[in-house]
């Protein structure tokens, strides 16, 4: 999907415009990846604009940099204020999707860097649409099984949201869509069902929903642990298992999750219909639960929607926009 640039990012601790939103060639993280980020969806709620776990994510990206060794030079309090400031100076109140990206920056080469210099650190936001197509959360994507394994145990941490651990995602998906499909999904070092490119997956089998676990070389995504929880919500048990490839071909239902592709059922896996080749009532379901969270049909008993207030924004220094 094309980007849809916006007017203002937040960068090192200012706004500037989106234009002048910019590093040096030589930065650490475009010649080795030392970057960790988040992906996080502003939804319109019954009292205005709201971030869906904001702060979770957040400090999750906070978890990711200690991983690696990377240092965030700004308090978490300050960079959930700054997403929030960046959704509003650019005028989102309808939705937004906010990418925070902390990195390595410009100063020494070499593998390693310099580990005690602090990162650097963006805020972005924009308008961005259903990650995997606009019908997509209603008929349904073609997947196929992925040449490409994730990252056996102790060679990349799989826990970190990390620039350099998608490589294998751009590979996942380039092949996947050469083939003709939506999105590509990706076995561990074991053989197991891991996630697709971007998202968690879940299977539907005999009334019951079953999800990879971590140990299968996938990131603990925080839309994964909300539905799991909206699922137990309604009484339905919830299944971390290892889950070999097969057992995708037949399931009642199938679905991924993520920021981006929120809740998007699969309709085929390598070309073999699953179900009835439509989105099954389970999805539906945890579809109507998901979304009500945001019309007030689904009482928000987690605490996930954040405000996006002009009035918390203000109990900071807001930054000055350079021109």
């Amino acid at each position: 999907m094309p980007m849809q640039p916006s007017k203002y990012i937040w960068q090192d601790g200012r706004m500037v415009r989106w234009e002048d939103a910019t590093v040096h060639v030589l930065t650490h993280a475009l010649h080795y990846g030392s970057s960790v980020f988040e992906g996080i969806r502003v939804y319109r709620g019954p009292n205005g604009p709201v971030g869906l776990r904001l702060t979770d994510h957040i400090s999750r990206m906070y978890d990711s940099a200690k991983i690696y060794y990377l240092e965030i030079p700004h308090e978490l309090e300050e960079l959930v204020a700054a997403c929030k400031d960046v959704v509003l100076r650019n005028g989102l109140h309808n939705g937004a999707y906010v990418r925070p990206l902390a990195f390595r920056g410009y100063g020494e080469m070499g593998v390693a860097g310099d580990p005690d210099a602090p990162a650097q650190c963006i805020i972005a936001a924009w308008e961005w649409g259903s990650y995997l197509g606009e019908d997509g959360l209603d008929s349904g994507v073609d997947v196929c099984i992925s040449s490409w394994q994730r990252a056996s145990p102790n060679t990349i941490p799989t826990m970190a949201k990390a620039g350099g651990n998608y490589l294998s995602s751009i590979l996942v998906t380039l092949e996947a869509r050469r083939l003709g499909f939506a999105e590509g999904i990706a076995l561990s070092s074991e053989g197991f069902v891991s996630e697709g490119a971007g998202e968690n997956l879940f299977l539907v089998s005999k009334g019951n929903l079953y999800t990879p676990p971590l140990s299968a070389s996938i990131l603990g995504g925080l839309t994964r642990d909300l539905v799991m929880r909206l699922a137990e919500s309604v009484g339905m048990s919830v299944i971390e298992q290892n889950i070999p490839r097969e057992m995708l071909y037949i399931a009642d239902e199938l679905f991924l999750t993520g920021t981006a592709a929120e809740i998007t059922p699969v309709r085929s896996v390598d070309r073999i219909t699953i179900g009835d080749g439509r989105k099954g009532p389970v999805t539906a379901r945890l579809q109507e639960r998901f979304f009500g969270l945001f019309d007030g049909s689904t009482p928000d008993e987690w605490g996930w929607l954040e405000p996006i207030e002009r009035e918390e924004v203000r109990r900071m220094d807001r930054p000055q926009i350079a021109v």
